[in-house]
């Protein structure tokens, strides 16, 4: 049951859409609408009221038609539709051999533009009479009714009437042939008499219409030309003698005015002359016066300076009086002071004098005591002990000596020896033990002079008495206890980069020096 129900709509459906579509088509066939340069005449029944419906049109004679004018209509059952074109078009128009009211016989040629009416009664007569008609069919029969209002015109003025007011002869055609054309349903828009010319060109009517008037015109022409020539001759005469008087009156003028200039230039001169005169003078006066000022304001600068340097010399000179005065008391002060000073050094001095020749009396005093008690007992030890035995005290003695003058020597870690070679034997080595011997010969002086001992005199005795023996034995024990000697004889064997220049030759040795 289901699937015919739905069997059904489906054909309901179908046959609606044909439906639809058959009617669009047949709206879309029966619609129709009119651009802006047509009109559409609807004829048939069933047009509508005419007194609601301005577009209805019906007269008495049983004619009704509904016209339409941009838009568009549905048209109903059994009624058409015609488009009408409402552009205008043009006629040309050449007449055939026209007489005049005169018997004058002219061709004319005219152009007109043509339209249908506007009106809907002239749009019906349209309809009436040329509808379904060919264009050019339509265009004959207006030019036919155009053509014969030409001629009847035409026939009914002058020649000198057409050609000399052809406005109103346009106005005239266009007023008579309009009544005709209104009947067709016809408009004219424009109507224009293009030529006017002889049918007989033997006659030439309208070209010797003109020729009295040419000639005429001619000889209005000739005098007027002559009276012109005439004229602007004398106007040229009269021009000629006004441009030399007026070139005169200018020259004149000229001269004048050169006169003027000179005598103005000439004045202006004078004057520049004069002023620069006086601007000279002027300027010499202002400048002697500004040189004046000058000198005025330099003299015052002058006294000014005067003034200040008086008062700077007047500073200056109290400055230096109490700078002077300042020193003097300084030195005064100073003086005092160094005289207190000298004062006191002096009796300090004479104290210190007094003192210190005291001191060295004390100390000649007790020098002298010293030798003499030194002497005493070096007597007493020469009677108690001898000189022998006083000798070998002191030969026992020299080695302690010996060590302690070369213990300075003991503290040098490294010692290089140069030996500069010579003709004595002080250099390199030889000059260690020598300084050593030196100290200890000096030591035999000063204990000569101290206790009056001459040792070098003892020993000298004590080696010519025999005792040469006991003296070697001495040597031996100062060698043998003089470390210092040896010491400073081995310092270059021990030493890891000593060096011994031995030098054999004198010069070779002071050039290795230098």
């Amino acid at each position: 049951m289901g699937t015919i129900w739905f069997f059904l709509t489906s054909i309901f459906l179908f046959v609606l859409l044909i439906v639809a579509v058959i009617g669009f088509i047949i709206f879309k066939k029966r619609y129709r609408t009119a651009s802006s340069n047509q009109a559409l005449i609807i004829t048939g029944p069933k047009l509508g009221n005419p007194e609601e419906d301005t577009r209805i049109f019906f007269d008495e004679n049983g004619r009704s038609l509904k016209i339409i004018r941009g838009g568009g209509i549905r048209l109903k059952m059994f009624q058409t539709c015609t488009p009408v074109d409402l552009n205008s078009f043009q006629i040309k128009l050449t007449t055939p051999k026209v007489y005049t009211s005169q018997g004058v016989p002219v061709i004319a040629d005219a152009v007109t533009s043509v339209k249908i009416a506007d009106s809907l009664i002239g749009i019906a007569n349209y309809a009436e009479q040329f509808l379904g008609k060919k264009d050019k069919e339509i265009e004959e029969e207006v030019s036919k009714v155009l053509g014969t209002n030409l001629r009847a015109i035409l026939s009914k003025m002058t020649v000198e009437e057409i050609n000399n007011d052809r406005e109103s002869f346009n106005h005239q055609v266009q007023d008579i042939a309009q009544q005709e054309l209104d009947n067709m349903g016809f408009k004219i828009t424009s109507f224009g008499l293009d030529d006017l010319r002889d049918a007989d060109e033997e006659n030439g009517y309208l070209e010797n219409l003109g020729r009295p008037r040419i000639a005429e015109i001619r000889k209005k022409a000739e005098m007027a030309e002559s009276d012109a020539e005439k004229e602007t001759r004398m106007y040229k005469a009269r021009n000629n003698q006004e441009a030399q008087d007026e070139e005169n009156k200018r020259l004149s003028a000229v001269a004048e005015s050169r006169k003027e200039k000179d005598i103005k230039a000439a004045q202006i001169k004078e004057e520049t002359e004069r002023a620069r005169a006086k601007s000279e003078q002027s300027y010499e006066l202002e400048k002697a016066r500004l040189a004046q000022q000058v000198k005025e304001e330099e003299m015052k600068i002058q006294y000014i300076e005067r003034q200040r340097q008086v008062e700077l010399e007047l500073e200056e000179q109290k400055r230096r009086k109490a700078l002077a005065d300042a020193n003097a008391y300084d030195i005064k002060a100073k003086a005092e002071a160094e005289a207190d000073k000298a004062r006191i050094d002096g009796e300090t001095k004479t104290l210190i004098e007094k003192q210190k020749g005291l001191a060295e009396a004390e100390v000649i005093r007790e020098r002298g005591r010293a030798e003499a008690e030194a002497k005493e007992l070096m007597a007493q030890a020469m009677e108690k002990y001898g000189e022998a035995a006083i000798l070998e005290m002191f030969i026992d003695m020299l080695p302690k000596y010996a060590r302690e003058v070369a213990q300075p020597l003991s503290k040098i870690e490294q010692m290089r020896v140069i030996d500069l070679g010579g003709s004595d034997s002080n250099g390199g080595a030889a000059k260690i033990t020598g300084n050593v011997t030196k100290t200890m010969v000096g030591l035999q002086e000063s204990l000569k002079e101290s206790t009056g001992m001459d040792l070098k005199a003892m020993l000298e005795s004590f080696v010519s008495r025999g005792q040469a023996d006991h003296f070697k034995t001495f040597v031996s024990q100062v060698a043998a206890g003089d470390e210092t000697e040896e010491k400073a004889q081995s310092v270059d064997e021990e030493g890891s980069e000593s060096d011994v220049v031995e030098n054999e030759d004198d010069e070779e040795g002071n050039s290795k020096l230098n």
